[in-house]
């Protein structure tokens, strides 16, 4: 059932937009954040009738917004404030407030949070630095205050936050000034950021450019409410189109991953800035919120498979909320480009190849219903340069955007334009916005000359109608490369493979030698070279004699991990003899090491080395690593980190995006590499690693990677088990 919009304590547990059911919101403390984001009753406890003052700035925004609920001021030594009578502490307030407003010292949170729990208060709001991200002292009094928000059901957003603002409730409890708006539009925006100028910033631009911002959050140390818990709240109550999300650390990842395809699942694009690629970065994100920073590449991987949309600049974050709040079910397709000028045309080449953005390649059928609308002998083709037809009618650009929208193949259009004279702006308004408004597809302009201004009339035309416009097409173009890959992660959502079953686990956790992992590759389907685990030398030469001549000896033992370094592999033996000869020289170089034995295999032909790796991450989960193999993985950071249930297709998709992955097509008189055989290798780890039997690490280096059609064979195999996994 609905939990009721009204409820029987003072105020009501007030929901964003719409009821949300039992199931949408798990816990109490997300129930509690839900009635805080949007009260019909308030305390500000700290009040003042200083406006300059946190306590008054407070107020003030409360007063202009002009919210009608009750409003309870707390404060030891005033008796009212502006007629308003106060109260003397948290204790003091009738039960059941919504939100109060914690603006007390450090020192006074931890007691204000007890009262606000005994009183049924919903959430309260901790302005006050000096916790987690302060040092360890600060860390354990945040962690207390958590615990008892935690037992009480009671929301707690911060500490170290500039609080928020919910347009479509009415309410602002932040200690910036704030200023409500007129009227918000049907499609909105909820900004949610770890840092409160960065919130502040975000809001204020998006704002700027014509897009409403339904709520703007900003969570600071994120003590009990996360930016997980804020998503669901948007997604269960509808309250926006998208989310545009700043963190410098995803805490809980799991819960993170769950509310991500949540909001998938309600088609709402959540678009995420991550500081922390580099290491100044990750250690700038730590001193200003206290967030123990993972691995990025990680975090991105595991993110991007829910279809999170990651981005790298603030830029690419405005651009590409601005686009996908407006087309939030953007159909698979390539970009279509529009201009009117043969620089724009040619840079637009160029610019698409840098960023790894597809031009669509428009049928005959497009090329010819343009043309008809074109000068004869005019180039049709992708991008369209209609050269000097529109600054004598405007109409071709909304012609020409109609005939790349009809065209399947096509996912999006950009004119990327000169503006021309303020009339000539207006026209080609007048033609594309008709086109936009009824698109499926997303539909952007962008009008070279930087802050030279705009006709107003035009800008107000694009915004009323909410298509995108850009003074960059360059920036468009990232956003449409944003865009798609939001389409494609969609489309994508269904397609992963399932965990392997009917796998055993290990009787102790630890490293395995080399030929207890190859019986586990061999077990789920992965090609490991023909060979056997011999104790003797006789034993040794029996294999050798099935196998066929040459032979490789690897010494066995679970401490010889790197048993390469010890002389503990012979390659490329020919026949009994140096077999013999071998035997006797790897036995002397691992003296002292005992071994379960040494394993016997066939020389593998030669073909690309690359590696395959998989790891299981105490948060994040399972994750699967290919690389090229030797020194190229380092020189080149020639690796890519895939999720562990990606399908076939598309790991073979992203494994040609790897860095370097020229070496796997035709290359220098070499042929084409099996990819496909690499991606199986990918799936079939992928599926062992969620098959909850314990599996910490497996390690494939090499993956002897041979021509297409032939096949990959593991050369080596490292398998590292821990406690199995429910």
């Amino acid at each position: 059932m609905p939990h009721a919009e009204k409820s029987d304590v003072e105020g009501g547990a007030a929901v964003l937009t719409r009821p949300i059911e039992d199931g949408q919101i798990a816990s109490t403390v997300a129930s509690g954040l839900a009635r805080m984001l949007a009260p019909r009753s308030i305390a500000i406890a700290g009040a003042s009738p200083d406006a300059k003052t946190m306590g008054g700035a407070v107020l003030a925004n409360v007063v202009r917004f002009g919210f009608t609920g009750p409003v309870h001021l707390i404060s030891p030594t005033r008796d009212a404030i502006d007629g308003r009578p106060c109260l003397k502490s948290c204790d003091d307030l009738p039960e059941g407030v919504d939100a109060v407003v914690l603006n007390v010292p450090r020192a006074a949170i931890l007691p204000a949070v007890e009262a606000c729990a005994r009183r049924g208060v919903g959430g309260v709001i901790v302005f006050a630095s000096g916790f987690a991200e302060a040092g360890e002292e600060g860390r354990q009094e945040q962690q207390a205050i958590a615990r008892r928000c935690r037992e009480a059901g009671l929301a707690l957003l911060g500490p170290n936050c500039l609080g928020f603002v919910n347009y479509a409730a009415g309410i602002a409890l932040s200690f910036e000034p704030m200023q409500p708006v007129a009227a918000l539009r049907t499609r909105t925006v909820a900004v949610v950021a770890q840092s409160g100028a960065t919130a502040s910033g975000m809001r204020a631009a998006m704002q700027g450019r014509g897009v409403s911002v339904s709520m703007s959050v900003a969570t600071g140390n994120e003590a009990v409410v996360t930016a997980s818990d804020l998503i669901d709240v948007i997604v269960a109550g509808r309250s926006a189109s998208a989310i545009a999300l700043y963190a410098e650390q995803i805490r809980e990842p799991a819960a993170f991953l769950a509310a991500a395809r949540r909001a998938r699942a309600a088609r709402i694009p959540v678009v995420l800035l991550h500081p922390g690629r580099s290491r100044r970065g990750q250690a700038a994100a730590q001193s200003h919120t206290g967030a123990m920073v993972g691995d990025y590449a990680l975090m991105k991987s595991a993110v991007e498979n829910e279809a999170v949309v990651t981005v790298a600049t603030m830029d690419e974050m405005l651009d590409t909320v601005a686009m996908l709040h407006r087309f939030p079910e953007p159909p698979q397709g390539r970009l279509a480009i529009v201009t009117n000028s043969g620089a724009i045309r040619g840079m637009g080449f160029d610019f698409a190849e840098d960023i790894g953005l597809d031009l669509a390649d428009i049928s005959a059928a497009t090329r010819t219903r343009i043309a008809t609308a074109l000068p004869e002998g005019m180039e049709i083709d992708n991008p369209l340069d209609v050269g000097t037809t529109g600054f004598v009618s405007g109409a071709i650009f909304g012609a020409s955007t109609a005939a790349m929208l009809a065209d399947p193949a096509v996912g999006g259009v950009l004119l990327a334009l000169a503006g021309g004279a303020p009339p000539q702006q207006r026209a080609k308004a007048e033609a594309v916005i008709p086109e936009a408004v009824g698109a499926a597809k997303p539909v952007a302009m962008a009008i070279i000359g930087d802050e030279a201004p705009l006709d107003p009339e035009f800008v107000a035309a694009m915004r009323e109608s909410e298509t995108p416009l850009f003074r960059s097409p360059e920036r468009a173009m990232r956003a449409f490369a944003a865009v798609g890959r939001y389409a494609d992660a969609l489309a994508a959502a269904n397609d992963r493979t399932p965990a392997a079953t009917g796998l055993d686990g290990w009787a102790a956790p630890g490293v395995k030698p080399e030929y207890l992992g190859k019986d586990f590759l061999r077990r789920i389907g992965v090609r490991v070279p023909e060979g056997g685990l011999a104790v003797t030398v006789e034993q040794a030469l029996e294999i050798a004699a099935r196998i066929g001549f040459p032979v490789v000896l690897k010494a066995q033992a679970a401490a010889l991990s790197h048993k390469s370094d010890m002389g503990g592999v012979i390659l490329n033996l020919a026949d009994e003899a140096v077999l013999r000869a071998g035997w006797t020289r790897l036995i002397a170089n691992v003296g002292g090491v005992r071994l379960d034995g040494v394993l016997v295999e066939q020389m593998s032909a030669p073909g690309l080395e690359m590696i395959v790796g998989a790891r299981h991450h105490a948060e994040w989960g399972p994750s699967i690593l290919v690389g090229l193999g030797g020194v190229l993985t380092e020189a080149l950071d020639a690796t890519i980190l895939l999720p562990a249930d990606i399908g076939h297709a598309r790991a073979v998709d992203r494994i040609r995006t790897m860095r370097g992955a020229k070496l796997l097509d035709t290359f220098r008189g070499r042929p084409a590499r099996d990819v496909d055989a690499v991606a199986d290798v990918v799936v079939r780890l992928g599926a062992a690693m969620r098959a909850g039997i314990g599996i910490e690490e497996i390690d494939i280096n090499p993956l002897m990677v041979h021509a297409a059609g032939e096949g990959a064979v593991a050369l080596d195999a490292l398998l590292v088990t821990g406690t199995p996994q429910s």
